[in-house]
């Protein structure tokens, strides 16, 4: 499902599962954070395969903490979204620049892994939602914190709290990508031509600013997520 190429200095790690718009499941999940802390690149290009970018947490897999929910426990829900959270603190702190390329629909926890990219490129069709709030559930994978901090809070709350899809136009207007391109390959190469050091160490400064207060808020995600999917697993399960 985690497809990796390596070319020169830029490593493409592709979500490669058309059929469930590049869902991601716990061992999916998995191999993407080996992945991204593996690796000797200096950039890597994060993409889907097909028409979407990436749906986020496969639906069977919550489905299936909705009924160990049902059945007495959260545990499996909270240690899911931990496992999230730690995937995307992988991508953040890789030592390679991560360029999410996005062409098409990144919703969910999709949208919350490229948040902890360092730079989103969209192309026009890209899209983006976090819709969990549709039917019960929210992001619980960093992406409370990280959507704020790089939107704002009132672009945050307005998609957080509607589930309304945002197209790459007005993405680029509120800041939750960075350019609008035909080929998102192009940014990767660009930045892969700067030196491997300066980006490392760049990189590192900017994280540490943005990132002080993120471990206890990912904790509350984590334990909120979990009761969410107590409060609403016969919803979860049909």
């Amino acid at each position: 499902m985690i497809r990796t190429t390596d070319d020169g200095a830029v490593r493409t790690i592709t979500i490669d599962r058309p059929e469930r718009r590049n869902a991601l499941t716990p061992a999916a999940l998995k191999a993407l954070e080996t992945a991204v802390t593996d690796v000797a690149a200096r950039v890597i290009e994060l993409r889907g395969a097909g028409s979407a970018f990436c749906a986020g947490a496969d639906l069977d897999v919550v489905a299936d903490l909705a009924a160990d929910a049902a059945a007495g426990t959260t545990d499996q829900a909270a240690a899911f979204a931990r496992l999230g959270q730690r995937v995307a603190r992988a991508i953040e702190t890789s030592d390679a620049v991560v360029v999410a390329g996005i062409d098409g629909p990144a919703r969910g926890g999709g949208l919350e892994i490229a948040l902890a990219c360092d730079l989103r490129i969209a192309t026009p069709a890209a899209s983006f939602a976090e819709p969990g709030v549709t039917f019960g559930l929210f992001g619980a994978w960093g992406g409370t914190h990280r959507l704020t901090a790089t939107v704002g809070r009132s672009h945050a709350r307005d998609i957080a709290l509607s589930g309304r899809v945002v197209d790459a136009e007005q993405a680029l207007d509120m800041g939750l990508v960075s350019r609008v391109v035909d080929t998102p390959r192009s940014v990767a190469e660009e930045i892969a031509d700067c030196e491997r050091e300066t980006l490392t160490r760049l990189k590192s400064l900017m994280n540490t600013a943005e990132t002080a207060d993120r471990t206890i808020q990912e904790e509350r995600e984590a334990n909120v997520f979990a009761a969410l999917v107590d409060a609403n697993a016969d919803t979860l399960q049909s």
